[in-house]
């Protein structure tokens, strides 16, 4: 196999090798052209001589014939007497005859030259005398390169234009006439998929849905046979990250079938048809390769559901290309092989018409990997990196929960180059810590200078996240707490590792609004004031708390009702003024009532709260193993439950071990 690549590998260097630019001949040409312009009148090759010596000639009788041309050169013909002469040897040899000059001068003034001359022969003796004739010679070439040189100019440009625009060359001007033609890539034989099924991890039941399309393309004959039909499309629909691409790509791996891939952008261009005939010629090359597949990446950019907004220009444009591919779609039979695959993570915007059985009959969800699937992601890109032999994949997976493939591929990548900055041989677990605090949290700010009064303020205020997380039972549990500087405004966070959960009740959500009023809470508690530093904890009581009134339906007065998706309509609300105003009053009471209840149990644990926040203006940070030994085991937990199961780091001179505030990811 590998000879057969390089015998590819040495035949397209040859054809590299055996290429010539046609262009080169048309500089040539144009050279040679315009380089008649200058040649002489005459083409004689003779001495040049000056009118002392041609004097010299003709006082000794050599001179036969002169003959001025153009009252600009006297050419000089000698005898064949002076032929044979010594000093004439040169002129003889050169094969002359006497038909043709043997030396030119240039005559200066010509009335001053007749002049002389005329003077010269009266002087001469009869038998040395010569004849003098004026002639006047043009270049046959200047009147026919003066209107044929221009018009050839024209024709190379043209050509050159022509041909850098139908293709036969890359560059801008390349895609005037090519502006129709599609941008998919092409991997077939020469430009091969390598990427299978044991590159995709986490994605167990979506690799099995896909795994029939492959099999298909392998083997068609055991599907047409019983009059079976292949899904003509197939739309791969998940969060960004989670290996939608890559999983399209392992399919054309595993079916080792050329594989076109394109953007859904790369069929929207300013002129109008752009994007319908794009679409033709994808499906034509298609049709050509057959069997294959056909990947669009961002389907979303030209499936938008049509007629709304009411734009025009672009927007007709876009649902011209829409209607081309549905059209497409509908044409090619199934038993022929082409596979439509496209992925989106914004299945909502889409047009029905393109979901509809007969187009993408087959809709597979990706969404994030959970704790079996993130492990086995861990594992695969654990491959390409030099680890020490105390790298759990399991463990990884607990302390990222939520991360999506490409998130994981992220940490992996940084904790390399954290190990790399630290001049070690091998990445630790330690620098999975700081990977992490990098990815989440976002930059250490070392140099950020804070007040002694400030960081005593960030210090409560996160000792409040920490304190009210530890003792609130459905609170997530506590990884760290820490006041160091991070990413853009983040002065400090409290950072906690919820469990895999797909439904949350109550009275969680209500838990884990009064942990996130700590932080308020606390600085109220010992200072009797507020700071602007918990503006990021509003937010997202503010947003919790109108999903439990407007969308959960989890209030008695507001009802059972939610109006999810709805709310986003600018131009008429989904509920009346009685009823915004009453989702208000409710959201206002219950957000006020756990930032009381956060206050009520900070009071409660007002020793604690002291604790934490002077060993975190000691320390910078604390562990959770740190904040058992200051106030005791979390009560919701027993002594053999080893929720988090991250080893203890010790940190160094403020230097965090993890990331930002997890709450619900």
């Amino acid at each position: 196999m590998e000879n057969k690549n390089q015998d590819n590998n040495k035949n397209n260097d040859n054809k590299n090798d055996s290429k010539f630019n046609a262009y080169w001949i048309y500089g040539v040409v144009a050279l040679f052209l315009i380089g008649l312009q200058f040649l002489p009148i005459t083409d004689t090759g003779n001495e040049d001589i000056t009118y002392e010596k041609f004097k010299s000639l003709a006082e000794d009788g050599d001179v036969e014939k002169l003959e001025v041309v153009n009252d600009k050169y006297a050419y000089v013909y000698l005898n064949e007497e002076a032929l044979t002469k010594e000093e004439h040897k040169e002129v003889s040899k050169t094969g002359f005859s006497k038909n043709r000059p043997h030396y030119v001068f240039n005559i200066g003034p010509p009335d001053y030259f007749a002049t002389r001359l005329e003077k010269m022969t009266t002087e001469l003796d009869a038998d040395k005398r010569f004849t003098t004739s004026y002639e006047e010679k043009t270049n046959w070439m200047a009147p026919i390169l003066g209107w044929l040189l221009p018009i050839a100019m024209l024709v190379a440009i043209w050509l050159f234009i022509m041909r850098r625009m139908g293709g036969g060359a890359s560059g801008p001007g390349a895609q005037l006439f090519n502006i129709g033609k599609s941008k998919a890539t092409l991997f077939d034989q020469n430009a091969k998929v390598n990427v299978t099924f044991k590159d995709v991890a986490g994605l167990e039941e979506a690799k099995e849905e896909v795994m029939e399309v492959v099999d298909f393309l392998k083997n068609p004959s055991k599907y047409t046979a019983l009059g079976g039909k292949i899904p003509k499309g197939v739309l791969l629909i998940g969060p960004p990250g989670t290996g939608k691409t890559l999983l399209a790509k392992a399919v054309a791996g595993e079916a080792e079938v050329p594989f076109f891939s394109i953007s859904g952008s790369d069929f929207v261009e300013m002129f109008v048809g752009v994007g319908a005939s794009r679409v033709r010629d994808l499906f034509r090359q298609a049709r050509e390769k057959a069997p294959c597949i056909v990947f669009i990446d961002e389907i979303d950019a030209i499936g938008r559901a049509r007629g709304k907004g009411g734009l025009q220009g672009g927007n007709d444009e876009r649902e011209t290309t829409l209607n081309q591919l549905l059209v497409e779609m509908d044409g090619f039979p199934t038993d022929k092989g082409v596979i439509l695959m496209a992925a989106t993570n914004r299945p909502d915007v889409l047009d029905n018409a393109l979901l509809r059985p007969g187009r993408f009959d087959r809709q597979i969800g990706i969404d994030r990997p959970d704790l079996k699937g993130r492990e086995e992601i861990f594992r695969v890109h654990l491959k390409n990196i030099k680890t020490s032999e105390n790298i759990n994949p399991s463990i990884l997976s607990e302390m990222t929960p939520g991360f999506a493939g490409a998130e994981i591929a992220n940490v992996c990548n940084e904790a390399a180059l954290v190990a790399a900055r630290r001049n070690k041989e091998e990445v630790d677990m330690e620098d999975f810590n700081h990977a992490l605090d990098r990815v989440i949290g976002g930059l250490e700010k070392k140099n950020k200078l804070i007040s002694p009064e400030e960081k005593e303020i960030i210090a409560y205020h996160e000792a409040g996240h920490a304190v009210c997380g530890w003792f609130l039972k459905h609170a997530s549990p506590l990884v760290k707490v820490t006041i160091v500087p991070r990413g853009v405004g983040t002065l400090g966070y409290a950072q906690y590792l919820p469990k895999e959960e797909y439904i949350t009740r109550t009275e969680q959500l209500l838990d884990r609004m009064c942990m996130t009023f700590g932080g308020r809470a606390a600085e109220e508690i010992i200072f009797n004031k507020v700071s602007t530093g918990a503006q990021s904890d509003l937010d997202q009581v503010t947003k919790m708390a109108y999903s439990m009134v407007a969308v959960y339906g989890m209030n008695e007065k507001v009802g059972q009702v939610s109006f999810y998706g709805l709310q986003n309509d600018s131009f008429q609300k989904p509920y009346s003024d009685e009823t915004a105003s009453m989702i208000d009053g409710e959201v206002r009471n219950l957000v006020n009532s756990q930032f009381s209840r956060a206050k009520d149990l900070l009071r409660e644990k007002q020793h604690e709260l002291k604790t934490i926040a002077q060993h975190l203006l000691g320390k910078e940070m604390l562990l959770k193993s740190d904040v058992e030994k200051l106030i005791g085991a979390r009560p919701s937990e027993s002594k053999k439950e080893n929720i988090i199961g991250v080893p203890e780091i010790k940190p160094t001179n403020g230097v965090s071990d993890n990331a930002d505030e997890i709450v619900g990811k």
